[in-house]
Parts: structure tokens; C-alpha cells; sequence
């Protein structure tokens, strides 16, 4: 595994300009809304990771089998069904904010909703703020 490279990487591409290609109107706009969220909540820039995920920030990973790379600190994707934030997994409280975060499903570290709205914004800050707070704790190096 240690040899294996990551599929999702960082690239040149625009993030806005991949966010204009979203069909869906209402998932593009909240895109937008996400992105302006985010960025007021940790200061950092949309940057493209792969082909679909708007990534905010970096950090460098290694884990004990020797596999390594680097990730966004916090990150999205408008998929054609629902947005896909991708937060961290392990942040103190984090179940009780999903609780109170309204309308949504979850994963291990991924949170889907069919639509901001459904989303209570002060709870949704909270959680990205407290995702970027984990990451830089537990991988300090990055950022950008």
C-alpha cells in the first residue's frame, strides 16, 4: 500500500469554473453559498482536488502502513444527487452537531444533504470550523 498513489490530488483547475458545470441549479448555488461559507469560516481558498471535490487548505497524511499523502483540510463535492461534505470523523461533539444539524445523512466522515437549506447554517459552521481545528491539530503540516 505504501507504494500506491492517490487517486485525488490537487489541481490547476478553477474551482469556479468547475462549479459553473453543475446542471442543477439549486446544487450550484449552493455551492457557491458552501464556498463563501467555508472561506468565512477558516480564511482558506477553494482549490480543485481530482475532478469533482472543492478541497479548502491542505495537510500532509501518514498513517502506520506506511501510506501517505495529502488531503484537503475540509472539502465538498456538488454530486448529481446531493452535496457531499467531507469533514473529519473524529472532532470532539461532532455527534451532537449532527444531531442538531437538520436534514441530512452521514457516513464516517462524510455528511450529504439534498440541499442547504436543509442544512441550520450555525451548526454547519460549527462543524467546519471544529473539522479544521482537528486536522490541523493532528496533521500540522500544510496550509495554504
Amino acid at each position: 500500500m505504501a507504494g500506491t498513489a492517490n487517486k485525488t490530488v490537487e489541481t490547476a483547475e478553477n474551482a469556479f469554473d468547475f462549479i459553473r458545470t453543475v446542471v442543477n441549479d439549486t446544487r450550484r448555488e449552493d455551492s457557491l453559498r458552501l464556498i463563501a461559507i467555508i472561506r468565512s469560516e477558516t480564511g482558506l481558498e477553494p482549490r480543485m482536488w481530482g475532478t469533482n471535490i472543492v478541497g479548502f487548505g491542505r495537510y500532509h497524511y501518514r498513517y502506520d502502513s506506511g501510506h501517505e499523502g495529502d488531503a484537503p483540510r475540509i472539502g465538498f463535492s456538488p454530486r448529481k444527487h446531493e452535496l457531499v461534505l467531507y469533514l473529519a470523523a473524529d472532532f470532539e461533539g461532532r455527534a451532537a452537531l449532527l444531531h442538531d444539524l437538520g436534514r441530512h445523512r452521514s457516513g464516517k466522515a462524510c455528511v450529504y444533504l439534498k440541499k442547504l437549506a436543509d442544512a441550520d447554517e450555525q451548526v454547519l459552521r460549527k462543524m467546519i470550523a471544529a473539522t479544521v481545528d482537528w486536522t490541523r491539530k493532528h496533521y500540522p503540516e500544510g496550509d495554504r
